[in-house]
């Protein structure tokens, strides 16, 4: 770190000297920036933050913290995150990871942290594509793409990450977009705020392999329209005169309707409910961000925090029957004498 010793720190703080290399006008670009001139305003230290990431273009972003950074591999950042998260309680562990390694043969790792409430908070960046590995279709990419690897189109059905979050039992669960810095900077400000595991999925442009994936949400002329802002304790509405509304069908899913038609029906967000019907009904709301889309904190619920708990048992173990020796444990319980 520079020279602030204990006093403020600022955005250079947490900037590394190394040079930025992602593509010339990549979605990567405005997260960095915005994380970095969060941590200081969150009371972060460089010397007690860790990135964790796995493999992709957004697996990059350790390099670029002033910060202690794991760049692993494909897919296991969270298994490592939870590791570090257990055994050193004083660290700040944030893992960044993209849609690919998050959700492909990440898939098994990202699920556990979240059902287990690891104390770690996640950044998924979500291009739809393989970026890296030069424009392969990838988990969350729209049925029917035509890529590299789908050249007749894609007949996967896409990953919903925040509906997988909220089906894991996540505790909290949002989404926001790369250049929406005040968005972004509140849901990531909340997240950490968080006590346990926190899912933040980032619409993030791919502006080689997959430009434009989320115009709907992010153009001047369209985004008013599109975008779904979710706000605790208010009615969901939208649109540029808050034309239109979100109601809650019979069978418990939700669905559009202008808000003159829509009189007391209109859903009132609230994120604290320990039941995740609500949130998961939204999160299936649009199934593509090439139309209206929620953003925001879909979920925000206490729970027991498992590297807590994990500590406790293990303090417990130690009161009952003192230090522990490595021979003992080989030893001990079931063994069985090989013979021939």
């Amino acid at each position: 770190m520079t020279g602030n010793g204990e006093g403020t720190l600022t955005r250079k703080d947490f900037a590394s000297d190394r040079e930025v290399r992602w593509c010339p006008g990549c979605g990567d670009y405005a997260i960095l920036a915005t994380v970095q001139g969060l941590l200081p305003d969150l009371g972060a230290r460089p010397e007690s933050t860790v990135f964790v990431s796995g493999i992709g273009c957004s697996s990059r972003f350790p390099y670029y913290m002033d910060t202690y950074g794991i760049h692993s591999i494909h897919g296991r950042a969270p298994a490592i995150a939870t590791g570090l998260a257990i055994t050193r309680p004083d660290l700040d562990v944030w893992v960044v990871t993209g849609d690919g390694d998050a959700l492909s043969i990440g898939g098994n790792h990202l699920v556990h942290a979240l059902r287990r409430n690891v104390d770690i908070t996640i950044l998924m960046f979500n291009n739809e594509i393989y970026g890296l590995t030069k424009g392969q279709y990838s988990p969350t990419s729209p049925l029917g793409i035509v890529k590299k690897s789908t050249p007749m189109g894609s007949i996967d059905r896409p990953v919903n990450p925040v509906a997988l979050a909220l089906g894991a039992e996540a505790t909290f669960v949002a989404r926001s977009i790369d250049t929406d810095r005040q968005h972004l900077t509140e849901v990531l400000t909340a997240a950490h705020r968080h006590r346990g595991a926190s899912f933040v999925e980032i619409y993030q442009n791919c502006n080689v392999f997959n430009d434009g994936a989320f115009a709907a949400l992010k153009d001047r002329d369209t985004k008013a329209h599109n975008q779904i802002r979710l706000t605790a304790g208010q009615p969901i509405t939208f649109g540029p005169d808050g034309e239109h509304a979100v109601v809650a069908r019979g069978d418990g899913s939700m669905k559009i309707v202008p808000r003159t038609d829509a009189g007391e029906r209109v859903v009132v967000h609230d994120p604290h409910k320990r039941e995740p019907t609500t949130a998961f009904a939204l999160a299936r709301l649009a199934h593509n961000p090439t139309g209206p889309t929620p953003i925001g904190v879909f979920r925000d619920v206490e729970a027991p925090v498992y590297d807590e708990l994990l500590r406790e048992q293990l303090d417990a173990a130690r009161e009952r029957q003192g230090p522990g020796e490595l021979r003992a444990l080989l030893e001990g319980g079931n063994v069985w004498d090989v013979i021939g």
